[in-house]
């Protein structure tokens, strides 16, 4: 069932990287805007004259709190008529009204974190991991290794750093690396090049010894979460499959 569409107020924008900002918002009507990490909303933007081409979703990148306020992380698109009108600073200020639909979406957290869990995007890909670890750490919820694997091209890129940082050491399963593809490396848990040899790298380091066949070894049990452009997507999927790992195990959100 759809969702009836609402008004959300901008309360505050931050700039974040060169091409990335934080905004804000917060629903008036509503006390609570409780929504499960990993969901999104729907935005109506007055950029088209056909409805269905108006709608912009994103992620949202806040954890729920308890409040009607909630996060969202924008990257502008060259070229965007959605992000392009987000990134007016005549259209979209402190005190603009944006009319929203949500939160929906299953890209969500299992009930139980008895595997361990990788986390892999791009860009404002982290969004929803941003959302899902926050939670997890502040209210304790039992887990095995959470690792996010964020392939940026340079350090200015990197979105969340020093709070990911605290977070790694708020809990010592939790695991943030950065993929760089067009910088040096710089700083522990960071790699030249994409997200797709990290993850692999640490699979295999990770093997178990497989009791159905003595003497050999297979994959340590868990789950991935991608969330970013369809073409890292579907290279992670095809190369998780090959490491060992059903296709069950594998959860997407394209971007694009």
């Amino acid at each position: 069932m759809l969702q009836p569409w609402q008004k959300g107020t901008v309360i505050k924008i931050e700039q974040q990287t060169p091409t990335t900002r934080k905004y804000f918002i917060q629903v008036p009507e509503l006390d609570n805007f409780d929504f499960k990490p990993g969901q999104f909303v729907t935005l109506d933007l007055p950029i088209h004259e056909k409805i269905n081409k108006r709608w912009r979703s994103y992620s949202i990148a806040s954890s729920p709190d308890g409040t009607n306020v909630f996060e969202l992380c924008i990257v502008k698109l060259e070229g965007g008529a959605g992000t392009t009108y987000l990134f007016d600073d005549v259209q979209i200020q402190v005190g603009s009204e944006l009319t929203l639909r949500g939160p929906v979406g299953v890209f969500t957290l299992p009930e139980v974190l008895d595997k361990d869990l990788f986390l892999i995007c791009t860009g404002t890909g982290i969004a929803p991991f941003r959302s899902m670890v926050k939670h997890i750490i502040q209210h304790k919820i039992g887990h095995k290794n959470i690792q996010i694997i964020f392939g940026c091209r340079t350090a200015e890129d990197v979105l969340y750093a020093d709070e990911m940082k605290q977070l790694m050491q708020l809990d010592e399963k939790f695991i943030f690396h950065v993929a760089y593809s067009r910088a040096d490396v710089l700083e522990p848990n960071a790699y030249k090049g994409y997200v797709h040899k990290v993850y692999q790298s640490i699979c295999k380091a990770n093997m178990i010894d497989d009791p159905e066949n003595i003497g050999t070894k297979k994959v340590n049990p868990a789950n991935f979460y991608l969330c970013g452009w369809r073409g890292m997507i579907d290279e992670a999927t095809k190369n998780i499959i090959e490491l060992g790992y059903d296709k069950k195990s594998i959860h997407v959100e394209i971007y694009g």
